[in-house]
């Protein structure tokens, strides 16, 4: 297949793209390479890339209306993977504009692609934060979430719901994904695992959220990976018994559907925090705080759907995903150990 990647420099996106190259697939990636965290790293991700051949990278925003539109008419794209956008819910505090410009203006011309070119499958990353007040655990693709915390997770609803629209108009087919905490060698810079380790090695505190009570639903890079593949095969169709009287969320007339994809194990971040110390034979000095706006207090995927539909569930132990980091982490950076 020829597939689009977007953000494929990205952590998720740029490991999406090389399991898409090993298996054979043509791939073009494009990104904006924005400097929202170091773009070093996208270019060392960007570099594993192209070292494929049938791999092509372009430098292009989802923002620009008139490069989306000149890209799907040249490219003809079969499928198509959506990993761009901006991330982070406490940055969505600080600068709202640009999660509207990316997440929503962003993802509206690239459902016109699909719909002009006649994509095959659309899949995109949607976010475990789009549970936003819910309570029921574990979380299902069947509760309503209505209720979301940060203009981050509304505007990942928001997708979910244009991508509906789409689906029941023009029946393209959809599927969103629901990541749940992702983690692993290559990852963001602004998240937790890489904050912890980058503090804990120069022997700075760390900061800990509600006071160390968060339980997440940490899931592994190549899980998260192994999952996007699967459903990108598995060309999202309408579900015959969805009924208007009674409507099912996690489903719909239209060929469009929407999964969970996490670990299904709950981790207290203090036991997280606690592999990570094992993992770097330090102790970690800790600055205890209370919750930050917008987050919330756990996570925990039901992925029944994922199950049925794909035969796939994420199963990578947190501790064995944690070394492959801090081993990763050390070899990037080229840190070592005191006995080396």
């Amino acid at each position: 297949m020829k597939v689009l990647v977007t953000g494929s420099a990205g952590f998720i996106g740029s490991r999406v793209s090389s399991s898409l190259l090993e298996r054979g697939d043509e791939v073009v990636g494009i990104d904006n390479l924005n400097n929202y965290y170091d773009v070093r790293l996208k270019e060392a991700r960007l570099d594993i890339l192209r070292a494929f051949k049938n791999f092509r990278f372009i430098k292009l925003d989802l923002a620009d209306r008139e490069g989306m539109e000149d890209l799907f008419a040249v490219e003809k794209f079969n499928r198509v993977v959506n990993l761009a956008a901006q991330a982070g819910v406490r940055y969505s505090l600080e600068n709202p504009h640009s999660y509207i410009d990316s997440n929503i203006l962003g993802f509206m011309n690239l459902l016109e692609g699909c719909r002009q070119h006649h994509v095959e499958h659309l899949v995109y990353a949607s976010s475990s934060s789009v549970y936003g007040a819910n309570e029921t655990m574990p979380f299902s693709v069947h509760d309503n979430v209505d209720h979301p915390l940060s203009l981050y997770a509304a505007t990942k609803k928001s997708n979910e719901l244009m991508a509906h629209t789409y689906s029941h108009l023009y029946g393209v087919p959809t599927t969103g994904l629901r990541f749940f905490t992702v983690y692993g060698p290559w990852g963001r810079p602004d998240m937790a695992l890489f904050l912890f380790t980058k503090a804990i090695l120069e022997g700075k505190p760390i900061k800990v959220f509600n006071y160390g009570k968060h339980r997440r639903d940490f899931t592994y890079i190549d899980d998260i990976t192994e999952g996007v593949l699967r459903t990108l095969d598995h060309v999202a169709a309408s579900n015959p018994d969805w009924s208007g009287l009674k409507p099912d969320p996690g489903s719909s007339r239209a060929p469009w559907r929407v999964y969970n994809i996490g670990n299904s194990e709950p981790v207290e971040l203090m036991d997280y925090i606690g592999a990570l110390e094992k993992a770097l034979g330090k102790t970690a000095e800790k600055e205890f705080l209370p919750l930050q706006p917008g987050d919330v207090p756990d996570t925990y995927a039901d992925v029944g759907e994922l199950i049925h539909d794909v035969n796939y569930r994420p199963q990578t132990p947190v501790e064995e995903g944690i070394q492959k980091f801090v081993d990763w982490y050390r070899e990037y950076y080229g840190i070592v150990t005191s006995d080396e």
